[in-house]
């Protein structure tokens, strides 16, 4: 059986990492996500874990990845100006396949912009702020009970898919305190380890799923880490058949399962004339909004990714397709609409509402918007 406690978001971070298996922790403190570094520098050590303050974000991504190669289930986690530093190790991470988990609790931005304010600026640098190619997943809750849950399972896809897995809040999100219904345990996924000696390990060489099994540093097996394109040797390679085979696979262990990654809520969508499209906290205040909206008489429905990347869209598409518009609400000038725009394909009107000034976006400013749309429909 489990518990109900009063949780901060940040801290149901946490908890959701240690009940997930996680055992390394190094990081830099940073607003707002500093409470996630404090709670487990208490906690990890009581685990026989290993809590280690680094001298900056890049050091700090470096040595998780470090860790996980070791065996252990790694994580960081920080804010805006420490995300942009932590990027070439992202990057590395996926290249070389080193399952770990990187936190980002959004603020306001650019630069050191608003450190005690929410934003969801960040949206696009989780996804493209590392150079090249690359196949990126990417979670957004939007209460502390969800934080807790996505923690868990951003370790569970970062170990099944040999990839950094990024955890996306903002600063609302991370400081909320709600009550939380915490499992007496929770389902865990390990890596895959080789099934095969050590005479005849090919470190890169996939199965059908396409994600190679990773050995622990000690184990016996001898294999090279590079951000290197590589060959199934895991030796660095420029002959484009292998450097093509090699991207194809990584893009295919993501790109082929979505389903299993895919995680959208839908809410009161059968009717809709209007759909809002929101996540994080954004998603919170649009399905209150829809509540109020559907009090008024107005067919008003919601879709909120919780996966952000890889992006839904066929449930975008499919919500494109039966209303006549689609709002989309975020707290940053646009990041999202362009791809809501890309999956609905003409299919409907889409249209933002944006906000950038450290501030929420509320039920009633949601509203006030689709007061609006319904108006334009009218004239």
């Amino acid at each position: 059986m489990g518990s109900v406690e009063l949780l901060q978001g940040n801290e149901a971070c946490a908890r959701g990492a240690l009940a997930a298996g996680c055992t390394f922790y190094a990081g830099y403190p940073i607003t707002p996500s500093s409470e996630i570094a404090e709670f487990m520098a208490r906690r990890l050590p009581e685990r026989q874990g290993v809590f280690v303050q680094m001298e900056d974000e890049i050091a700090s991504l470096a040595a998780v990845i470090g860790a996980s190669l070791a065996g252990r289930k790694a994580m960081t986690a920080t804010s805006g100006p420490g995300f942009s530093l932590m990027q070439e190790h992202i990057g590395y991470a996926a290249m070389a396949e080193v399952p770990c988990v990187v936190v980002n609790v959004m603020r306001g931005g650019p630069s050191t912009g608003l450190p005690t304010s929410p934003s969801q600026g960040d949206v696009m640098q989780a996804r493209w702020g590392s150079h090249g190619d690359r196949p990126a997943i990417v979670l957004a809750p939007a209460s502390v009970d969800e934080v807790f849950a996505q923690t868990v399972r951003a370790f569970n896809l970062a170990e099944r898919f040999r990839t950094p897995v990024i955890l996306l809040y903002d600063e609302i999100v991370g400081h909320t305190r709600e009550g939380v219904e915490l499992p007496g345990t929770v389902d865990t996924v390990d890596r895959k380890r080789p099934e095969v000696p050590p005479a005849e390990f090919w470190p890169k060489e996939a199965g059908p799923d396409g994600v190679p099994p990773l050995p622990r540093f000690g184990d016996g097996y001898r294999f090279h880490v590079t951000g290197l394109s590589h060959d199934t040797r895991g030796f660095p390679t420029g002959d484009p058949e292998l450097v093509g085979a090699l991207m194809d696979r990584m893009h295919r262990k993501v790109d082929d399962h979505v389903d299993e990654i895919e995680q959208v809520e839908r809410f009161m969508l059968e009717d809709a004339d209007v759909a809002i499209f929101a996540y994080g906290i954004v998603g919170r205040s649009a399905r209150e909004a829809v509540a109020r909206a559907r009090d008024e008489g107005l067919r008003v429905g919601l879709i909120r990714p919780v996966t952000l990347w890889p992006f839904p869209d066929t449930a975008v598409a499919a919500v494109a397709g039966r209303v006549e518009t689609v709002l989309v609400a975020e707290m940053n000038r646009g990041q999202m609409i362009r791809e809501v725009e890309r999956a609905a394909a003409g299919a409907c009107r889409v249209v933002g509402h944006f906000r950038d000034d450290g501030e929420p976006i509320t039920p009633t400013e949601i509203l006030a918007a689709l007061d609006g749309l319904m108006t334009s429909r009218k004239g």
